[in-house]
């Protein structure tokens, strides 16, 4: 591992060089590559260098030491150094371990996440509104853009489903691993006897393709044109600005309606239908990597019930790594950072014990 690490550095501090030549200034493209590749190696580079300066430290310490003819009092306090030294490169190694571990290509990358209301009739649809809001102020809370691509409104306010788009670095290494059925517990906004229902939601996360990296034939898809119908919507039946794709050779079905132009909706719907042909080409990858696919926290099985919400009990229990905290409406709010950090956490030690095994 630290030969490795050795090799980065030197790859590392030649990189910091050439960003700095003429060249390389004034060639857009390959100055963006190199740049994003002494990014993704700075974390990496300054901890190994954290670990440097621990081990000199240590083996400094340790030879005094093993020479003997110290005093008492600076014996103490060379022991105190030798110990210190110890523990943190202990940290530190299994920190570097973390860092080393293959990333996620698609960690910052741009999201497209679809909410659909399950088992629950119209609770589940209002439940599916809670999640958007949920999603979106975190979005916001992290200063990135969301957008929606399209919404099935009910009477009542909820969702029956709604898509839309996250842009922001790393947003999908946050939101990843949301994907799966969301149960939510509490009484129902339709129900007046007080009591408590079951419904639940699914979550699906989609990495956002484009057009370079997930290229669709024209010939394969069949455009169908029609007017736009909804819940209290405007402009509805006027024009037909609703756009629905289907992919000919997947049957995979694709409909936006959310704009009033039907040029914007075909943007929409073909932005949508990339993402998930990219997201079905990507499981059928892992499939064949059953392996790592086991190891993962869950990040793409939308059959997995992967969380509770109970209002009852203010209490939020993810069910895959057994967390529970009681700060649920803080959490409906868009505080999900602690929530994230567990599960980035989770999937780190899955991924080195199976590394190590």
């Amino acid at each position: 591992m630290f030969e490795k690490l050795s090799v980065m550095e030197q790859k590392y501090e030649e990189i910091s060089s050439r960003l700095s030549e003429p060249d390389v200034i004034s060639d857009n493209k390959l100055y963006t590559q190199l740049m994003r590749e002494y990014k993704s190696m700075t974390p990496i580079i300054e901890k190994f260098r954290e670990y440097k300066k621990a081990d000199n430290s240590f083996n400094e310490a340790r030879e005094l030491l093993e020479a003997g003819g110290l005093d008492k009092d600076f014996k103490e306090m060379v022991q105190s150094e030798f110990e210190q030294s110890k523990e943190e490169l202990e940290r530190l190694t299994g920190e570097l371990k973390i860092l080393l571990l293959p990333k996620d290509p698609n960690d910052d990358k741009n999201v497209i996440i679809e909410i659909r209301g399950g088992a629950g009739g119209e609770e589940a649809s209002l439940f599916a509104n809670s999640l958007y809001r949920m999603y979106t102020m975190y979005a916001e809370a992290k200063g990135w853009k969301q957008e929606i691509l399209n919404a099935n409104e009910t009477e009542l306010g909820g969702f029956k489903e709604i898509c839309f788009s996250i842009e922001g670095e790393g947003a999908y290494s946050r939101l990843k691993y949301e994907s799966g059925v969301h149960r939510v517990q509490r009484v129902p906004e339709t129900e007046s006897q007080g009591r408590i229902h079951t419904s639940t939601v699914t979550v699906a996360v989609l990495v956002e393709a484009d057009e370079v990296e997930f290229e669709i034939n024209p010939a394969d898809l069949k455009i169908d044109y029609f007017r736009a119908s909804g819940a209290g919507g405007q402009h509805i039946n006027k024009t037909e600005s609703a756009v629905r794709i289907t992919h000919l050779p997947t049957n995979v079905v694709v409909e936006c309606q959310d704009e009033r132009s039907q040029h914007k909706n075909k943007d929409k719907a073909m932005k949508i239908l990339r993402s998930r042909l990219y997201e079905a080409a990507q499981e059928e990858h892992d499939a064949k990597i059953a392996s790592e696919r086991k190891m993962q926290v869950g990040t793409g099985d939308r059959s997995e019930r992967i969380r509770t919400y109970n209002y009852p009990q203010g209490r939020l229990t993810d069910h895959r790594i057994g967390l529970t905290i009681y700060r649920l409406e803080d959490i409906l709010n868009g505080n999900l950072d602690e929530v994230f950090d567990a599960l980035a956490t989770a999937d780190q030690a899955a991924k080195l014990a199976n590394q190590e095994a």
